[in-house]
């Protein structure tokens, strides 16, 4: 079931960013909120139009669980920085886990730079899932907001001939108004059993003032990370819809959350590979 809205931005067809119009007002506190009326217009668009493809990501991860599969996260670079945010952390599904490889978890290596060489490097991927636990039934998110390197084109690829289920978070416009930037020629959206649209402009960057030489202010982590903490909540809902109670975690800063977690950790010590 390969889904999404397919209507590109306002802005995926021009370079100026989506946040562009008559320009918010120079001055800091001018900027300031004309990001932030950028990013909630986009999260308006995301909740008109992906309302559908949220729910299916969450029934296809409730879907999974219920059935005994694990559950997978996976960002390179800064589509890192979401996938991270699902894993470990309080009011979260207890069952993400984050799939990495070195090089590959938001800014981890010196330079920065070779992150973004490696998403580029054929073969990298099926390295990562060779040395992963990934199998057959399991579901794995790829964040990817270009969706055009080797790298998550070729990860939900392989992932899927193996039987894994992937949703892909990504950005329609890229593959819209870019080229792909790996052999196949395809994009990540191509390659999922639900695509997620986080309406993200190309160039990912929502302001654009006289005297500053480059569109600033990127808004793809806010609204993607938002995007999935709205299908953890479909998850939870589905998977309560199917007669089992979602492992939610519990703040640890709240009396009681060690106590929780704890007991969650042991009852799903097969599937939570962050404990071990």
């Amino acid at each position: 079931m390969s889904s999404g809205s397919s209507a590109p931005s306002s802005a995926s067809s021009a370079p100026a960013p989506s946040g562009a119009g008559a320009g918010p007002a120079a001055g800091p506190d001018g900027l300031a909120t004309g990001f932030l009326d950028a990013a909630m217009a986009l999260l308006a668009r995301v909740r008109a139009e992906e309302a559908g493809t949220i729910a299916a990501a969450g029934t296809l991860l409730a879907e999974t669980a219920a059935s005994g599969g694990r559950l997978f996260a996976f960002g390179a670079g800064h589509s890192a920085l979401p996938a991270q945010d699902l894993v470990y952390r309080a009011g979260g599904l207890a069952l993400m886990n984050l799939l990495a490889g070195p090089g590959l978890v938001g800014v981890d290596v010196r330079p920065a730079t070779l992150g973004s060489a490696l998403e580029r490097v054929e073969g990298y991927a099926t390295a990562v899932l060779d040395s992963s636990p990934l199998r057959a039934g399991d579901a794995l998110v790829i964040i990817s907001l270009s969706g055009r390197n080797a790298l998550p084109v070729e990860l939900a690829q392989a992932a899927r001939a193996r039987g894994v289920r992937v949703i892909g978070v990504t950005s329609v416009a890229y593959a819209e108004g870019t080229t792909a930037r790996n052999p196949s020629g395809t994009f990540l959206k191509d390659h999922c059993d639900v695509v997620l649209d986080n309406k993200i402009a190309v160039g990912d960057a929502e302001l654009s003032v006289e005297g500053i030489g480059a569109p600033f202010a990127p808004a793809s982590t806010v609204v993607t990370s938002a995007v999935l903490q709205a299908v953890m909540a479909s998850a939870a809902g589905a998977l309560l819809e199917r007669g089992v109670e979602p492992p939610m975690l519990r703040s640890g800063n709240v009396d009681g959350g060690h106590d929780w977690n704890a007991e969650v950790f042991a009852t799903y010590r097969d599937r939570i590979f962050y404990q071990h």
